[in-house]
């Protein structure tokens, strides 16, 4: 691969500027090559976080007025402290300097000596008469380590459809799979992709990474049977010609060979859900939700005000009327109390998603499992949603999320998603990071970070250039460790940590010494350092969840038959000859193949009935997983009735239907959730895990 040179190369003043502000002025595609970041890009990454860089004088006074700063600062805006050990920022202070920490608990101290955990305000007093004040985060050390091992399914919600399912799965399903793989298969948690709040509008991005909120889910995942306002209904004919049209979604999903439509669904979920709210509450429920909406406060506010005032402007709030893209303007007050129904109708919704998504959590809980629902949280947010307006302040204008050019991508990438300013993290106590996470751990027993990277550095792209044109920014990690580790000790969950691909030297340490599990997949698992074959099953480490494949990548059996290949080839994606993509393919399932053969793994179950190759080469690439020490063991839920099709095919837009595809056989025909907990196969495939690997 050859990389762009960038045209301005940077002075050294801006350099340095930079590099105070935590903007890489390099960054290496591979151990052996470093490229220098262009002076442009760091110019506008500068501007983006609040630094004129724009002229050489700007950058002098920007510099001097930088390391002065720093050089008069007694305490960062936030201070990291882990339980046990005084925060390392206070060793720094004057001798004499006098503390006083007001606790999240109320109480005052003037010692950082044995906090609780809590987020706390701290004041430090210097002998000759300076103060500072600063957040202080105090988190256990580590998250608890998992007790004992678990398996579990992975699966894309929507594409679960049951016999009830208005044309995509919903939370109804979902608490049905948690219960019966609990109860029935022994397994310790369901891992669902991102269930945050989608960019309303048709067509909608039915991405699920690129979500309008991720402090509040979609109801669009909403079972309406389910809701008790159902039964009360002034229309119960409406609201059964409602159901009588997705049950025709359904079917044209489930024998029609139709794609799952979400538009479509939530245009019948609407018209139910605006019935149902016509019903008044009963005392119980209308506490509870009072009780909601005192919980969630400004933040439901603002989000059930941005869709109110999405339903008049539209879904991207930067075309609207000047006064409403500030979240506190008068103007905004003033339309906000013009739509109080409609604010009201959004928030219900939130609630009554939280409510089924809490019941989902409950149901695996009393069947048994240790985890429950395995929760994602998506990188980022799209520009123009409900979380990048009224939380403004905190993103980067200007700027969005990608990656740097790599030997599989020279051109980058550009996820459009704006990044958050760690500065103003920083100066917040990083409480937009702490309530997000609080909001999800309300009904995740655990919780997947998609790129958790993105704690520690981000690839910032500016606006109107590509992502070569990008550059790395870094953000606190310990602080924003720190908060993760603090909140969901609160909840008692674990975190995973999406850490494949490129990832920085310490990263992976820095997350195993605070308890963050990692991710590992099969076909990545090689010795990269050595050899480059497969790494035997002792060789893994044991803090991850371990899978054989992801929804971005192959199905198992697609895997171990190609057909990945000739896909990525009908779809004109392949940039070498198809018969080297073949051979390679081939090669790389033959070696997995081959380890599996050679460890005994490779032999059929199924109480004595005859087991297909295939069945018994995904069996074995399970027993697999069950000889390394992988604290979790997860199971493509396709995988288990033979699907070939990835859920998503990265580098396609509309070449191929991602995230639309309900789970389907071998054959290609969609099954149902029932037809999936009666089928053969995927029961001799989970018996493979629960009986251990025998």
């Amino acid at each position: 691969m050859t990389a762009p040179r960038p045209a301005d190369p940077p002075s050294e003043d801006l350099s340095r500027l930079a590099a105070l502000h935590g903007v890489a002025t390099s960054y290496s595609p591979s151990p052996d090559r470093e490229v220098a970041a262009s002076g442009t890009a760091l110019t506008l990454t500068l501007a983006a976080l609040g630094v004129d860089a724009s002229t050489p004088g700007a950058v002098r006074a920007a510099l001097a007025a930088r390391e002065r700063e720093r050089g008069e600062r007694l305490l960062p805006p936030t201070v990291v402290g882990w339980s046990g050990s005084p925060p390392a920022a206070l060793a720094a202070l004057p001798e004499g300097t006098r503390l006083r920490i007001d606790t999240e608990q109320g109480e005052s101290r003037a010692s950082a000596d044995g906090l609780p955990p809590g987020v706390h305000r701290l004041t430090a007093a210097t002998p000759d008469g300076r103060t500072a004040t600063a957040h202080l985060i105090v988190a256990p050390p580590r998250l608890p380590t998992p007790t004992g091992r678990s398996h579990g399914l992975l699966v894309q919600l929507y594409s679960l459809l049951s016999r009830r399912s208005w044309g995509m799965g919903d939370l109804g399903d979902l608490a049905e799979l948690a219960g019966w793989a609990g109860r029935s298969l022994g397994a310790g948690f369901v891992q669902v992709n991102p269930l945050h709040a989608a960019v309303p509008g048709a067509p909608t991005d039915p991405s699920p990474y690129r979500p309008s909120s991720r402090r509040f889910p979609d109801p669009v995942h909403l079972r309406i049977e389910d809701v008790p306002e159902a039964a009360y209904v002034d229309d119960p004919e409406r609201l059964r010609a409602l159901l009588e049209r997705a049950g025709r979604l359904r079917e044209a999903v489930l024998h029609q060979g139709a794609l799952i439509d979400r538009d479509a669904v939530w245009e019948l979920k609407r018209e139910a859900l605006e019935l149902l709210g016509e019903v008044p509450l009963g005392p119980g429920r209308r506490a509870a939700y009072c009780d909601f909406l005192a919980g969630q406060g400004q933040a439901l506010e603002d989000h059930a005000t941005w869709c109110a005032l999405a339903e008049v402007h539209g879904s991207d709030w930067h075309r609207w009327p000047t006064g409403l893209r500030d979240p506190r303007s008068a103007e905004t007050t003033r339309a906000r109390n013009g739509l109080l129904d409609r604010v009201d109708f959004w928030s219900r919704l939130a609630w009554l998603t939280d409510t089924q998504l809490t019941a989902a959590q409950r149901a695996g809980r009393e069947a048994g499992m240790p985890v429950g629902i395995v929760h994602d949280l998506a990188v980022g947010v799209h520009p123009g949603g409900a979380d990048a307006w009224a939380q403004q302040e905190y993103f980067a204008a200007g700027m969005s999320v990608g990656a740097p050019p790599d030997a599989f991508n020279a051109r980058g990438q550009d996820w459009g998603l704006p990044p958050w300013r760690p500065d103003r993290l920083a100066e917040s106590g990083y409480a937009p990071f702490r309530e997000l996470l609080r909001a999800l751990f309300r009904y995740a027993g655990a919780l997947r970070i998609d790129h958790v990277m993105g704690l520690f550095r981000l690839w910032w792209v500016p606006q109107g250039h590509p992502p070569t044109e990008g550059t790395y920014v870094r953000y606190d990690a310990e602080a924003m460790l720190a908060a993760l580790v603090l909140e969901a000790s609160r909840a008692g969950a674990p975190v995973i940590g999406e850490d494949l691909g490129t990832v920085e030297p310490g990263v992976r340490e820095a997350l195993r010494e605070r308890g963050v599990l990692g991710t590992s997949v099969l076909w990545f698992e090689r010795d990269w350092e050595g050899d480059g074959r497969p790494l035997p099953p002792d060789s893994w480490r044991a803090d991850c969840l371990a899978t054989a494949t992801t929804h971005d990548l192959p199905s198992t059996a697609a895997r171990l038959t190609g057909e990945h290949v000739e896909l990525r080839d009908s779809l004109g994606l392949l940039t070498r000859p198809l018969e080297e993509e073949r051979a390679e393919a081939a090669a790389d399932a033959g070696e997995w193949l081959s380890l599996l053969s050679r460890l005994g793994l490779l032999h059929g179950t199924g109480g004595g009935s005859d087991t297909s190759s295939e069945e018994a080469e995904i069996q074995a690439v399970h027993r697999f997983l069950l000889r390394t020490p992988a604290r979790m063991v997860g199971v493509w839920l396709p995988d288990g009735v033979g699907d070939r099709r990835p859920q998503n095919l990265p580098g396609t837009w509309d070449q191929y239907p991602n995230w639309r595809l309900p789970i389907a056989d071998a054959q290609g025909r969609p099954v149902t959730l029932e037809d999936l907990t009666a089928s053969p196969r995927l029961h001799a495939l989970m018996e493979v895990l629960r009986d251990g690997g025998a």
